[in-house]
């Protein structure tokens, strides 16, 4: 079961190793969302995100970086958007490529004991549904023993 919990996601609360997986978009921009959250915290995972994209290695949908930022917490750059806009109507979210993100989120929190923390990916600017992501994390973190909490900003 996801835990819910009213807080900042760049702050994972609790004790052990820590992974916060968040979504990236495939065209390089990095400037908008949770992203601005991260990176007025650390400047690894932006500088990291930026060199990944210009080299063109392994920059693909389903793809995940992860980024080492304190002692025990890492950040997982996830390409799960196709660009940063709506084409032909359909909007950037790619539940495909989240979820073979997630999986691999699923592993790396297996081997190193990790929970994972974050927001609702998705389902902000790259427009994807909730229950939808939801049921992929239920498929991969969940189903693979690894705990997940998801994070909410307060209400103004």
């Amino acid at each position: 079961m996801i835990t819910y919990r009213v807080g900042d996601a760049t702050a994972p609360e609790g004790d052990g190793p820590k992974i916060i997986p968040h979504i990236c978009n495939d065209v390089g921009g990095w400037g908008a969302g949770f992203v601005l959250a991260l990176s007025a915290r650390w400047t690894e995972p932006e500088a990291q995100y930026v060199d990944w994209w210009g080299s063109g290695e392994g920059f693909e949908l389903g793809a995940v970086q992860f980024v080492p930022v304190e002692p025990g917490l890492e950040i997982a750059n996830m390409l799960g958007q196709r660009d940063v806009v709506a084409i032909d109507g359909v909007a950037p979210v790619r539940y495909e490529a989240i979820e073979e993100a997630l999986a691999s989120v699923a592993e790396r929190a297996l081997q190193s004991g990790a929970s994972v923390h974050m927001p609702r990916i998705g389902a902000g600017l790259a427009g994807g549904d909730w229950a939808t992501i939801e049921a992929i994390i239920e498929r991969t973190l969940l189903a693979a023993g690894v705990a997940v909490t998801v994070y909410d900003l307060p209400s103004v």
